[in-house]
């Protein structure tokens, strides 16, 4: 039989709002980002052990600010010299990845999570969940939203206030709601 956390995996609609194994899962994780955005700044081995703790895959050096929230943790991974600045959300009921040196500014959110246009189904508490991939050396301004299904190439930077409801390619600026590509990135940059 499938499960619901086998739905949303595969891309299917799902019941995310009344599954008691889904439920579970971010009442587990909300307990755990809560203790981690009631620690010091200054406890950073404490805020480490509970970040590995929390998200799917972490490598070597990161950095993530308080307050910091997702929905489940373990469809996050993060690359080599991350950053996220405050108030960064990723609800990942799908895979989220971030490549090495992955720069966030505040305020900025990733939602795999999406609903139906159908009213019945959406009142069903139904939605879907499509993965966010970012790639390496990105840099994402404050108050940008990463919207389902979106990639984001190599090198690329996306401007403050950006909405990314499309995949954008590697070594551009791309800025907007919606994000747009505006020009490539040159080597005198």
């Amino acid at each position: 039989m499938e499960t619901e956390k086998m739905k949303a995996k595969a891309g299917k609609l799902y019941d995310a709002n009344f599954d008691q194994e889904l439920l579970h899962e971010r009442a587990v994780c909300a307990d755990t980002t809560y203790e981690l955005n009631q620690l010091r700044p200054s406890q950073t081995k404490e805020r480490e052990s509970i970040l590995c703790r929390l998200l799917g895959k972490t490598k070597g050096q990161f950095t993530i600010i308080s307050p910091f929230f997702c929905d489940y943790g373990y469809n996050i991974e993060i690359g080599e010299n991350f950053f996220a600045n405050t108030n960064c959300v990723i609800l990942d009921g799908a895979k989220v990845s971030f490549g090495d040196n992955v720069f966030i500014a505040p305020n900025c959110g990733f939602y795999t999570a999406g609903h139906p246009l159908d009213k019945d189904l959406r009142n069903k508490g139904l939605e879907y969940a499509y993965p966010i991939t970012v790639g390496n050396n990105v840099w994402i301004g404050a108050n940008v939203s990463v919207l389902p299904g979106v990639t984001i190439g190599d090198n690329s930077v996306i401007g403050a206030g950006s909405v990314v409801n499309k995949d954008i390619p590697a070594n551009v600026l791309a800025v907007g709601n919606p994000c747009k590509v505006i020009r490539e990135i040159r080597e005198k940059d």
